[in-house]
């Protein structure tokens, strides 16, 4: 018998659903409906799915506040510097050429397999397992800019050129491991592992590890304003490099990993994390699974329905004589929607608000489209309030457990 949640089909409201909301067949930066941005995702809700949604559209807007008016200080003045505008109009076709031909591995390079990751104990304030330990991982990451014209600049900011994790390992030997990546601005390991039950987990026989993506935590610049700051301050074709960073050293860590004996490692995250998440299934076959939690499906029409800063980006693409469609075709690399995944239906997985105001649900309806509908599991909530967020977790165990994905 199928689940409710995987019935995600019956839980849309077909009958107000919009055709712009179709993933298309093909080269979605083309293809996809200009207008996607001013859609919605319809469902059919009970009363107490809808008295809770309304709880978490606050909690979402303030969020959403707070990123907008960071972002348009703070990042977005920086990100359109003329000389930012004329190296990104000369080198886009560069991307646009990549996300053509549609191979992956030409954009997400394979790391080298002997980086050395350094191992040391994690801080008393960190979190200490029952029957394990907690360290905390670093490495100096050898990534380049995929775009040679861009190695320079992206190699200057010299934090960001070590990479961080905390890893909670079980005594006695190696188990199968879930890894955690975080979203954007909110790195914390501590509220992570809150967040998601990561104890609960580990204490199911999992041991873990939390990943801190480019540009976050440690990895963030002395003077900059806000965890994730670089993340989006220099430029679009800069946006597109973090993601290949953040893809190459989350798999470096993998590297190590099964070099020291886990069984099985497997990745989910939230947000921007559930984004890293979805691109790691379309980069590397050797992962277990992948779970994205309320992600985007890609940044520019995301962004494009949020006010204030979406109106200021529209305006200025409408300033350069820039369509939706190209802005698309420019960072359609760092894109899941571009990339046929690596792994097999059956191993992934995603779970979506059914009232998210800050990556949208159509965008969790679209991924899962183009991943040919595997599992999903909506819950009645936002992108940070998430009501019945115990069943999904529960879920996801059961998910792990239906493709073997043993603790021990």
């Amino acid at each position: 018998m199928v689940s409710k949640s995987q019935q995600a089909p019956a839980v849309l409201d077909t009958d107000k659903e919009h055709s712009t909301l179709k993933m298309p067949h093909q080269h979605w930066w083309r293809h996809l409906a200009h207008d996607f941005p001013e859609h919605k995702a319809h469902f059919k809700l009970s009363l107490t799915q809808k008295l809770k949604m309304t709880a978490s559209t606050s909690t979402d807007l303030v969020l959403r506040g707070g990123i907008i008016a960071a972002t348009s200080l703070l990042s977005f003045p920086m990100s359109i510097r003329p000389d930012i505008i004329m190296r990104d109009r000369k080198e886009r076709q560069f991307y646009w050429d990549l996300a053509d031909k549609g191979d992956a591995s030409q954009f997400f390079i394979k790391p080298a397999d002997n980086i050395r990751v350094r191992v040391r104990t994690s801080s008393k304030l960190a979190h200490q397992p029952k029957d394990g330990q907690s360290f905390l991982l670093s490495f100096k990451s050898p990534f380049q800019a995929v775009n040679p014209k861009l190695r320079d600049d992206y190699a200057k900011h010299h934090k960001n050129n070590t990479a961080w994790a905390q890893y909670w390992r079980h005594d006695d030997k190696p188990r199968a491991t879930i890894c955690l990546i975080h979203g954007f601005v909110l790195d914390s390991y501590w509220v992570n592992s809150k967040f998601f039950a990561l104890e609960w987990f580990y204490n199911q026989g999992y041991d873990v590890l939390l990943y801190t993506l480019p540009f976050h935590g440690y990895r963030q610049s002395l003077l900059s304003p806000f965890s994730g700051h670089g993340y989006f301050s220099h430029g679009p074709l800069h946006m597109n490099e973090v993601h290949a960073h953040a893809v190459h050293d989350f798999r470096v860590l993998l590297n190590w990993l099964f070099k020291n004996e886990a069984p099985a490692v497997g990745v989910t995250g939230i947000s921007m994390g559930g984004y890293a998440s979805a691109l790691l299934a379309c980069a590397d076959d050797r992962l277990a699974f992948s779970i994205p939690i309320v992600p985007p499906a890609n940044l520019v029409d995301m962004v494009f329905e949020w006010p204030v800063l979406g109106h200021l980006i529209k305006a200025s693409l409408k300033t350069v004589g820039i369509p939706i469609q190209e802005a698309r075709h420019t960072l359609a690399v760092n894109s899941p929607l571009t990339w046929k995944p690596l792994l097999a239906k059956e191993r992934l997985m995603l779970i979506g608000g059914l009232d998210d105001r800050i990556t949208f649900a159509k965008h969790t309806k679209l991924l899962w489209e183009h991943w040919d509908r595997p599992r999903i599991h909506w819950f009645a909530g936002g992108h940070i309030l998430h009501w019945g967020k115990s069943e999904y977790l529960k879920e996801m165990r059961r998910f792990l457990d239906g493709i073997g994905f043993k603790p021990l």
